[in-house]
């Protein structure tokens, strides 16, 4: 009796939500309410707790941290401090509590780019035994995972789920349409290099078109304009460059989705059927200084200094961000889907990529492979931001975030969400009626995420055995080849050294104290490198030409195999 009007001012403020923000969704407002009322009910012994959780700053988290933060605290009487930082400072604070056992945050939005780490060391929850165990009590019946597109990044080697999707975004190809639509314009490239002017399937196309756009076209519009765009500032996000797939993009890692095996995309080996990587120097079998990998990290030097706007190197990534809406840039290879919200802005807000009704004149695509990648492995990275609980947070705590992360991705509110954030983690969102519609403004994205091919788009792996220990160095020795202070070759052989001195004292505490659970690595002795170099498998031997002819396809033809693969 004493319950009854607090359930009733829970319906009241599911109602209100519902009806002026929750819209459109994959439910009815009928279904909407029964979800709304489950999380009211699960919520009840939790009433007037504050709890933190933490995320990176992308639109989609903005929206989240403003808006349905309050809602669920009207809804559940459960207040949520959505704390917002940047993504280097997310992972060190991820990295304090697992190091410290301190409870610095009730919740995370974390990469699933540390599925390795969590998987191994075991200071997250496994979310697949919490939700059948500890945490049943506070596990939406509704959740649906076979929805979430990302389930099989967060999944360990295991076979259990460690994270729950909260966001997604691939990096993709990105170019000015409108340009390269120019009769004028694709007459003079073919002229030039003998094939047409479209999205390039593979880096020597890319670089052509790079070299076209800043050398032979220089101007369009009385605008000087760049055929690539690109960041190289010494820091973090730099790191991130890399690490997300550009190793594998040129071809450095084996076969194989979600990721190369027994090579990955950090040239990182692990056997096929083992949790132990044995090396990232080519020396024991890794790729991390192969051929391959110093091409990839060769390219994307050239291209930052020979094809990209004055100052891009200087740039890290969140200041390059704003370098394409200026409308002086014809394409960038390596482009984050999570930023379409910011490039369909009007005119209005500064943003010259879009015509005088708000159309997009650029489009997104599938980025080019370099010459050593093979047909069957991974295309590009997926960025899969998801929710992660930790052992060191007290379990009513630790059940208040769960059912706030669950709130997030749930259902009633995951179309409206991803209207605002254009960042998807459920099918059925993708393919709801609304982005039918809205697909012409998007420059291809609803495409790309109804289409098959998303799979081949995919975060970090699980041969990487702690992410943040590991990823940090790539970025202090990327840096010193922007700075002129190393050649590729020279800062690719210190990065796989370095990352087998760290992999050997993980190996160490495995052995002696059982940290990593038995999956630590177990590095192999150094041998001759001509060993391990095949034409087979990775680590690849040298090509003896690392450009072939330039390729490329329409755009309309692209699109329309997406769409009849739907």
């Amino acid at each position: 009796m004493f319950g009854a009007p607090t359930a009733f001012a829970d319906e009241v403020a599911a109602k209100k939500w519902i009806d002026s923000e929750f819209q459109p969704s994959t439910l009815s407002k009928e279904e909407q309410m029964k979800e709304m009322k489950w999380f009211a009910k699960a919520a009840e012994p939790f009433k007037g707790m504050e709890i933190n959780v933490l995320s990176e700053g992308i639109p989609t988290h903005t929206y989240e941290a403003e808006v349905l933060a309050k809602a669920f605290e009207e809804i559940t009487g459960i207040k949520v401090n959505h704390q917002i930082l940047g993504e280097g400072e997310v992972v060190q604070a991820v990295q304090t509590q697992m190091q410290t056992n301190r409870n610095l945050y009730d919740g995370y939005v974390n990469d699933s780019d540390l599925i390795g780490t969590h998987s191994r060391l075991q200071s997250a929850i496994n979310l697949t035994d919490w939700m059948a165990g500890e945490g049943k009590d506070v596990t939406n019946p509704m959740l649906d995972l076979d929805d979430f597109m990302g389930k099989s990044f967060t999944t360990g080697p295991d076979g259990k789920l460690w994270q729950l999707p909260d966001q997604q975004f691939a990096n993709l190809y990105w170019f000015r349409k409108d340009w390269f639509d120019r009769p004028d314009i694709k007459a003079k490239f073919k002229a030039k290099y003998g094939y047409e002017l479209g999205v390039p399937v593979n880096w020597s196309a890319y670089e052509d078109i790079a070299d076209f756009f800043t050398n032979d076209v220089k101007e369009i519009d009385g605008v000087r304009v760049y055929g690539h765009m690109d960041y190289g500032k010494r820091a973090p996000d730099l790191g991130w460059r890399m690490t997300d797939a550009w190793l594998s993009m040129a071809g450095a890692a084996d076969v194989g989705i979600p990721n190369g095996r027994p090579v990955d995309e950090w040239g990182i080996r692990m056997e096929k059927g083992s949790c132990n990587p044995v090396g990232a120097s080519v020396a024991r079998g890794g790729g991390a200084n192969s051929p391959a990998a110093v091409y990839a990290v060769r390219k994307w030097d050239e291209w930052l200094r020979q094809y990209a706007p004055p100052g891009a190197a200087d740039l890290d990534f969140y200041q390059s961000l704003p370098a394409l809406s200026q409308g002086n840039v014809a394409q960038q290879i390596f482009w984050y889907s999570a930023f379409t919200a910011n490039m369909v802005q009007p005119k209005s807000a500064g943003n010259n990529t879009v015509d005088d009704s708000g159309k997009p004149l650029w489009r997104m695509a599938p980025s080019p492979h370099g010459p050593y990648w093979k047909e069957g492995s991974q295309r590009g990275y997926q960025d899969a931001g998801s929710w992660t609980l930790f052992n060191s947070t007290p379990v009513e705590r630790r059940k208040a975030a769960w059912l706030y992360a669950q709130f997030v991705v749930s259902k009633t509110v995951d179309v409206k969400k991803s209207q605002v954030g254009l960042t998807f983690v459920r099918d059925s969102t993708v393919r709801h009626k609304s982005f039918t519609e809205r697909a012409p403004n998007l420059g291809g994205l609803i495409e790309f995420y109804r289409s098959p091919d998303r799979v081949a788009w995919t975060p970090t792996g699980v041969n990487v055995p702690d992410y943040p220990k590991l990823a940090q160095l790539f970025w202090q020795n990327i840096g010193d080849v922007n700075s002129g202070a190393f050649t590729p070759q020279q800062a690719m052989d210190r990065l796989a050294e370095q990352m087998d001195q760290v992999m050997a004292r993980m190996q160490a505490v495995d052995e002696s104290n059982n940290v990593y659970h038995g999956c630590g690595p177990r590095l192999n002795e150094k041998s001759d490198p001509s060993k391990w170099l095949s034409k087979d498998h990775a680590p690849w031997a040298k090509l003896d030409s690392e450009k072939p002819k330039g390729e490329t396809i329409a755009y309309d033809e692209l699109i329309k195999r997406w769409t009849e693969n739907q």
